[in-house]
């Protein structure tokens, strides 16, 4: 990691630090979260109905051409030359968030997140699993693409500032699809890393319904984390012009690397990973102090990830190497605690309101990462018939799906303003979202083209979006839970596909028949 990059870091988090501190924001004890939440209590929320709609979303963020089954009907074809500026196929992938950017980083990491969610709570989804996996298959479809030459990976469709300069519907758009890669010559191992492990999550989701399909995405997934660990650096050191300050890597590349192989070593059981970790991983940050978990910064997913192998495998009396992974729950714990309510080592913030403050852009995206890490690490608990030692607290399993359904209870409404931050769910949630496509009228609706600078009258319109874009999570709440819903505001009113993917785990557990753990 470089100094340049660490500084970035620390200046930030302490800005983050000074900004809750001077708004008078506390860590609540346990008891009084647990009295803010049962004011705000609704009814009890459809969380079938809620996770329909966290994936229908994906349907809404397609870029390429658009299959028969789509199901969010306004919505085109869109994309259909991506790559053609490097004489590459690049069609298809995900927008990532309220524009018509196709961002490697964030898609991967998304894709990573929803196959988690599959590995341990698609056995819960039901009939929404085929849809579930349609989604992450959009993902690795383009992925696969992307590093379909040997030593790069094409991370970027799009000039980002010409882009945001315009207000047009993806259908529309007329902005320059410049490609960016990384390569021998210009590494990206944070990037490489990501992708690595998306390709060995999905390998996992399609291992018994498509084998085949699976086994490419495994042997890709292998030959990228070679090129990721062989080429070491991050890809905004190269690009910083295109991918700053949008998904700059501020975190470094050393967590993608440690979080790759900790995916590769799930999906192949090869000890060649389990090595690696042992080897590098106090090189690659294991021992460091995160309590974020995010698109940037994986650290904390790895923790649990391989936390799950010493839990079990301990609890089996097998696999002694494993044992070497203890340090990883031991962390994996600290992260715990340092979420935990009124625990002697909790460092998290809540709003007046009860919900989880990281971030006063895109907050919502901690929100539901933390909420799946709380859940997995929960099954991981009970699988082991263990607790978390918080100083002098145990927390139990039961005490982290509390946590975590009490975050997801605020996000669908149980909040000071009574707001659902899904779009579609409940009576009252955004209607001015931050995104061009739902914002303006459709292809249908409007055959005329939008023009780049014609589509800004909408934007600084107070109508309601004419498209709902079902499913979407956006920003959130600021620190004092107000939402404006406006949409210029794009901390607080823009979705994006990361803030989903890990909902979508939560939401299938959550949706779960009676009784079952």
């Amino acid at each position: 990691m470089s100094l340049t990059i660490s500084s970035s870091r620390l200046i930030a988090t302490f800005m983050v630090l000074l900004l809750l501190l001077s708004s008078g924001f506390s860590s609540p004890s346990s008891s009084t979260l647990r009295s803010i939440h049962q004011r705000y209590h609704l009814d009890n929320h459809n969380y079938k109905d809620a996770l329909t709609k966290s994936i229908l979303f994906f349907e809404g963020q397609r870029s390429g051409k658009l299959p028969p089954n789509q199901r969010m009907t306004w919505r085109s074809n869109s994309g259909l030359s991506d790559g053609s500026a490097l004489n590459v196929d690049l069609v298809g992938g995900y927008y990532d968030a309220g524009d018509n950017m196709k961002f490697g980083f964030p898609m991967a990491f998304t894709t990573t997140m929803l196959s988690w969610s599959l590995i341990e709570f698609g056995d819960l989804m039901n009939s929404e699993l085929p849809n579930a996996e349609d989604a992450v298959r959009w993902g690795t479809d383009f992925l696969l693409k992307a590093t379909s030459h040997p030593d790069t990976i094409y991370v970027q469709v799009g000039d980002p500032n010409m882009d945001h300069a315009c207000w047009e519907r993806p259908e529309d758009m007329d902005t320059p699809r410049s490609v960016f890669k990384v390569d021998n010559n210009n590494p990206g191992s944070d990037i490489a890393g990501e992708v690595a492990a998306a390709l060995a999550a999905a390998s996992i989701v399609f291992r018994k319904c498509d084998p085949s399909y699976s086994n490419l995405l495994l042997q890709r997934a292998i030959t990228v984390f070679t090129f990721a660990d062989k080429y070491r650096g991050p890809y905004s050191a190269g690009l910083k012009p295109e991918v700053c300050p949008f998904y700059c890597s501020y975190s470094g590349y050393q967590d993608e690397l440690l979080w790759g192989a900790a995916w590769l070593h799930k999906a192949t059981s090869n000890p060649t990973y389990l090595s690696y970790v042992q080897a590098n991983g106090r090189n690659l940050g294991a021992d460091e102090f995160d309590n974020m978990f995010s698109w940037d910064n994986k650290h904390v997913g790895a923790r649990i990830l391989l936390s799950k192998e010493f839990l079990i495998h301990t609890t089996k009396k097998e696999c002694q190497n494993v044992k070497a992974l203890e340090e990883y729950k031991e962390h994996a714990d600290s992260f715990i605690c340092s979420v935990i309510p009124g625990a002697p080592f909790s460092s998290s913030q809540y709003t007046p309101g009860g919900l989880l403050f990281k971030m006063s852009g895109s907050n919502m995206q901690y929100v539901t990462s933390t909420s799946f890490l709380l859940l997995t690490y929960a099954k991981y608990l009970t699988s082991a018939r263990t607790v978390v030692y918080c100083g002098g607290s145990v927390v139990t399993p039961a005490r982290l799906r509390s946590i975590a359904k009490n975050q997801v209870d605020y996000l669908l409404g149980d909040n000071p303003l009574k707001m659902s931050y899904m779009v579609g769910y409940g009576s009252k949630y955004p209607h001015r979202i931050h995104h061009r496509g739902s914002s303006l009228p459709s292809v249908a609706a409007h055959p005329t083209k939008i023009q780049c600078h014609d589509g800004f009258s909408m934007f600084n319109s107070q109508s309601p979006n004419p498209n709902d874009l079902t499913g979407a999570v956006v920003g959130g709440p600021d620190q004092n839970d107000q939402f404006p819903d406006e949409r210029s505001d794009y901390q607080r009113s823009e979705p994006a596909t990361y803030i989903n993917a890990p909902l979508v785990g939560a939401l299938a557990y959550l949706a779960r028949p009676f009784g079952q753990v």
